[in-house]
């Protein structure tokens, strides 16, 4: 049996720390001078896929400036939801926030603060890693119109490859995240009819499959059942060493799930539109080597708050030195044009 490895904690720790959060805001929150006069300690919560970094970054961070960075890795649905209410200092999307949610946050700045992508793995024995799919046909998959691994729609793509009979089962987030946003903006720019049956958000209805809680859930479910497909975010995939499919990028090519690929994606953005959301999915075809479905990981942070000045002091950090743990992880460097925004918005938190 594979064994997943996997940074975030379980799901009843998630839970408890939120509801330690919630509790805490009855008393003032976690962002008010009275939770923390020094204002030294920063909690947060959301995006699963970040937390690796997070992870190395908390413990680096408090040797070098004494600070404590608190994070629960609940999901990008549930940071968002977390920081809308102010039970939480910042939260974490791999989604960037839609209009009805930047309302419902109030006065709200969101930073893309770190690189990666969403990845899609299988586990089905008689296949090799790299099996080469397209966007539609992995729609397909997931629409449940491609039910198993020997269908001609796979076998097209993948001459010479013995293919077994196996049932497909799709895995999905049954939580709210990021990466089934990344997963389904992508489908729904590449097939017609995923955009018009089940469309692009954080949590959508899936036709078929089963759900799994975060990434390691997700992981979980994979490698426990034969003939499974899931999509997760790449940290996990590859430091977990899960089969992982090649996807077919406008250009025509099958690029490597590998930094150069997430960068290459990356570098089409020329400027960061107002509000910080930048989508990298399925970038055009003068960007060859760029792999289809990169992402940005956004923090997201009241524009006014008792602890402004530690998260300027924490957001510099991690745009800047923070990102040294970046490529270990299978995370991709920041492309200046970025960094540039996010120091300048960085900059903006608390002097509205």
């Amino acid at each position: 049996m594979t064994r997943i490895r996997t940074w975030i904690p379980a799901v009843t720790a998630g839970a408890a720390l939120v509801l330690a959060l919630a509790a805490a805001a009855c008393g003032g929150g976690p962002g008010s001078a009275a939770a923390d006069p020094a204002g030294t300690s920063l909690n947060g919560a959301g995006s699963t896929l970040v937390y690796p970094l997070l992870s190395q970054w908390e413990p680096d961070y408090s040797s070098k400036t004494g600070a404590t960075i608190t994070y629960g890795a609940i999901g990008s649905g549930g940071g968002i939801a977390a920081v809308t209410s102010r039970s939480v200092d910042f939260g974490a999307s791999d989604a960037p926030l839609t209009d009805d949610q930047r309302r419902s946050a109030g006065d709200v700045i969101q930073i893309p603060w770190a690189l990666a992508a969403t990845d899609v793995a299988y586990h089905v024995k008689g296949i090799g890693n790299k099996l080469k799919l397209t966007g539609p046909v992995l729609a397909d998959i997931f629409l449940g119109k491609v039910a198993t691994w020997d269908d001609p729609a796979i076998a097209r793509l993948n001459p010479g490859v013995h293919l077994p009979a196996t049932k497909i089962t799709p895995v999905y987030r049954s939580d709210a995240s990021g990466d089934t946003y990344v997963f389904t903006d992508y489908l729904s720019k590449i097939s017609p009819a995923w955009k018009s049956t089940v469309g692009s958000a954080v949590q959508v209805s899936f036709p078929t499959g089963v759900g799994a809680e975060h990434n390691s859930g997700v992981a979980a479910a994979l490698a426990g059942t034969d003939g499974t497909i899931a999509y997760l975010a790449i940290s996990y995939v590859l430091q977990n060493s899960l089969d992982y499919a090649l996807l077919r990028n406008a250009a025509g090519n099958y690029p490597d799930v590998r930094i150069p690929a997430i960068s290459a994606a990356a570098a089409t953005v020329k400027s960061i539109p107002a509000g910080g959301a930048v989508s990298l999915t399925n970038p055009p075809a003068p960007a060859a080597d760029a792999y289809p479905m990169a992402t940005f990981s956004y923090v997201i942070v009241p524009a006014s708050s008792p602890k402004a000045t530690a998260l300027r002091k924490f957001i510099t950090y991690a745009i800047t030195d923070g990102q040294q743990f970046a490529a270990a992880l299978d995370f991709a460097p920041l492309p200046e044009v970025v960094r540039r925004y996010d120091e300048q918005q960085t900059a903006l938190i608390g002097r509205g």
